[in-house]
């Protein structure tokens, strides 16, 4: 096989021919139609004899990538007669196409159909290298482009996953008395598929189309394989060095700014106030040839005349001094490099900014930046910033590409009384990226969630490998910016990233177990309420509402969440039944209607909390003069107290509707462990969602 590949290139080929590639099908267990090669009209209709007609014809030529555009396939030949004549009408065809195309002769192909047309293909993302696609096949895949896709090489239960990632899902399946497609088969090919692009890097891109997947098998009746050099091995550090240095960075025991300054106003002063008025207990050495002190500490004309070891340089200095300054900023043996200066690849110079990669990567320091805000970290009361102050101490880290999106989440953080254990800027991302923070945040005892916005990933099977390490112990949620054609050029320019497509992307996150949020408000809103909810233990969800409008639209929340609303069986309907009015409804929503008194929401959702076969509850509560927004909130919160004592420990997310008392009653709820949300019934079922996306993916439900 290697041998097939390494021809087409030698011959300056990009192209397989169709029983080049065939044979490489072959030799991977990938079925394909009974065919032969013809250089004769004689020929074609011998070998249409042998295999049984009907049959196909098709072009092969090195040179015509397209044969259906060049005129280049005839399907259905019935006779012996149409094969010779549909011989020379291909060659004409391919002729008039192209003059100049070598051509090997004409390809003579069992004719195969039946069952569904799909595709199954690989190709080589400039993101995360081999990736692996399947959807429906024919003309379908341009017109509907219902594709989900996977990383190379995946597992049978990935493969089998991609089946019912697509839209058409429920048509392979047979619906309206067509014949369902084997599964296994059909996973079998695909697995194989990536397996095959794997072992040879050389495939740039693999397209079989149609696969005729059928309740037989599956066949695939075209093989289209381009293949190119082999692409650069991406290097990575080990994680253990990469822990070693993140470590310095986060904790460190000395820190210097490069540029620190007297003056108000300028960056090197605003970091470092940040440093000492936060708390930062490690030394600090301000590194300015122009004063003798800063702020009261001693200043140095330059960090090589420090007379101690540094962890941490913070570059507060114009981008042109930038490169001199991170030499000397190497030779002291310092591990991090935080570079707040923009002016490099984001403008467009990227030559300055792989001239301090290369100076870096000499001494071993690891660049945070350029063109970042700095970053905190709450545990050791480190604010290395020129942003504003912030020390309230939570565990959830979060971290962005964007100062903006950073500011957004300062100020989101301090509102909502959420605290943090780090916000990080990535800025460029020159060399530390999220694969690097992670690793570190992943085995962080202070974190017990991380949220990342991010425009673009440096290293996507990095980034798949750290995650997937981190998912079972703590979920990871993801802002994905450039969602759409304008998003990803904006992200680009911002950046000087250039974004992968968004199926691409959101296909892989998930099945690296990220949760990805789809807008700001959103990521940090499970930032703050991932880590306050238990991980439930099932997929039944119980909704309990004061208001039957409520309870429809929180149902369709839990539909649209992509949740379970639990059947409920007979005897717990009667012990809810117990409890609420006969005019309520029992089911699913229980509906206990508007005007009940406190007694009756503290007994369902006892009930709710009490009953093993209930995991998850949703509340939705109107407001009434008979349980006021707080009497609600003191309530619910001091039942899940008891309960939660008791071992019941399930999600409890709420939807209060009523005048502005119940904003207050969430941010009671809220500091109590159960999340609401005020004048919203899609949030706080967005919220439980997310929770259990990331449970699932944890392996964590039984």
């Amino acid at each position: 096989m290697r041998e097939i590949i390494e021809k087409a290139l030698a011959e300056g080929r990009t192209a397989l021919t169709a029983p080049e590639g065939r044979a490489i099908c072959q030799q991977y267990g990938i079925a394909t139609p009974g065919e032969g090669l013809a250089t004769s009209a004689a020929e074609a209709e011998a070998l249409a004899t042998e295999l049984g007609l009907p049959v196909v014809l098709k072009i092969v030529s090195p040179d015509i990538l397209h044969k259906t555009d060049a005129g280049g396939v005839l399907v259905g030949l019935k006779t012996a007669e149409e094969v010779r004549q549909g011989y020379d009408t291909i060659l004409a065809n391919a002729r008039a196409y192209d003059a100049d195309a070598r051509i090997d002769g004409v390809q003579v192909q069992q004719l195969v159909g039946g069952g569904h047309e799909v595709i199954v293909g690989a190709v080589t993302d400039p993101t995360f290298g081999k990736v692996v696609a399947f959807g429906l096949g024919g003309v379908l895949v341009e017109v509907l482009k219902d594709v989900t896709f996977r990383l190379a090489p995946l597992s049978g239960d990935d493969a089998l996953g991609m089946l019912d990632d697509i839209k058409a899902a429920e048509v392979l399946r047979g619906v309206r008395g067509a014949e369902p497609a084997d599964r296994q088969a059909l996973a079998d090919l695909i697995e194989r598929v990536g397996r095959l692009v794997d072992d040879h890097p050389e495939i740039i891109e693999i397209d079989l189309n149609p696969v005729f997947a059928s309740a037989k098998g599956a066949v695939a009746a075209d093989v289209r394989i381009i293949v190119g050099e082999r692409p650069a091995e991406t290097e990575r550090l080990g994680k253990d060095v990469i822990l070693g240095q993140m470590t310095r960075i986060f904790k460190p025991r000395s820190i210097a700014v490069i540029g620190a300054s007297n003056e108000q106003g300028k960056i090197g002063n605003s970091v470092m106030r940040n440093l000492i008025n936060g708390g930062y207990q490690g030394r600090i050495f301000p590194i300015n040839p122009k004063a003798p002190e800063i702020m009261g500490l001693p200043a140095y004309d330059s960090i090589a005349a420090v007379p101690y070891d540094i962890d941490v340089a913070v570059f507060a200095i114009p981008a042109a001094f930038v490169a001199g300054a991170l030499e000397q900023v190497g030779q002291k043996g310092v591990a991090g490099a935080i570079m707040i200066p923009s002016g490099f690849a984001e403008t467009g110079n990227h030559e300055g900014q792989a001239e301090i990669v290369a100076i870096a990567r000499k001494h071993g320091v690891r660049i945070l930046g350029p063109n970042i805000y700095g970053y905190y970290y709450t545990p050791e009361n480190l604010c290395a910033t020129f942003c504003t102050p912030y020390d309230v101490k939570g565990s959830v880290a979060l971290t962005s590409q964007s100062g903006g999106i950073g500011m957004a989440i300062l100020g989101f953080s301090r509102t909502t009384k959420m605290g943090v254990s780090a916000i990080v800027g990535v800025g460029n991302k020159a060399d530390v990226d999220e694969d690097d923070l992670l690793t570190f945040f992943g085995q962080d005892d202070n974190t017990r969630a991380i949220a990342m916005h991010l425009e673009d990933l440096k290293d996507g099977r990095g980034f798949v490998a750290a995650a997937r390490e981190v998912v079972p112990h703590k979920p990871i949620i993801v802002l994905k910016a450039g969602r759409t054609a304008l998003g990803a050029r904006a992200a680009g320019s911002h950046t000087g990233a250039l974004a992968g497509d968004d199926k691409v992307y959101d296909d892989i996150l998930r099945q690296a177990g990220v949760v990805r949020a789809p807008g700001l408000n959103d990521m940090l809103e499970y930032a703050r309420a991932l880590p306050l909810m238990p991980t439930p233990q099932g997929e039944n969800v119980v909704i309990i509402t004061g208001a039957g409008g409520s309870g429809v639209l929180l149902s369709d929340a839990v539909v649209d969440a992509g949740l379970s609303l639990m059947e409920i069986p007979p005897d717990l309907d009667e012990a809810f039944r117990a409890y609420i009015p006969p005019f309520g409804a029992a089911g699913n929503p229980i509906d206990i209607t508007g005007g009940e008194p406190p007694s009756t929401y503290e007994n369902t959702v006892r009930l709710g909390l009490t009953d093993e076969r209930i995991h998850a509850l949703v509340l939705g509560y109107w407001h009434t003069i008979v349980t006021p927004p707080m009497v609600f909130a003191e309530l619910i919160a001091r039942v899940v107290g008891e309960e939660r004592a008791k071992g019941n420990h399930k999600p409890v997310v709420a939807s209060l509707a009523g005048d502005t008392e119940v904003e207050e009653a969430c941010d009671y709820l809220f500091e109590h462990g159960v999340i609401a949300y005020p004048y919203t019934t899609e949030k706080p079922v967005a919220v439980l969602g997310a929770k259990y996306r990331w449970a699932r993916a944890a392996g964590l439900l039984r």
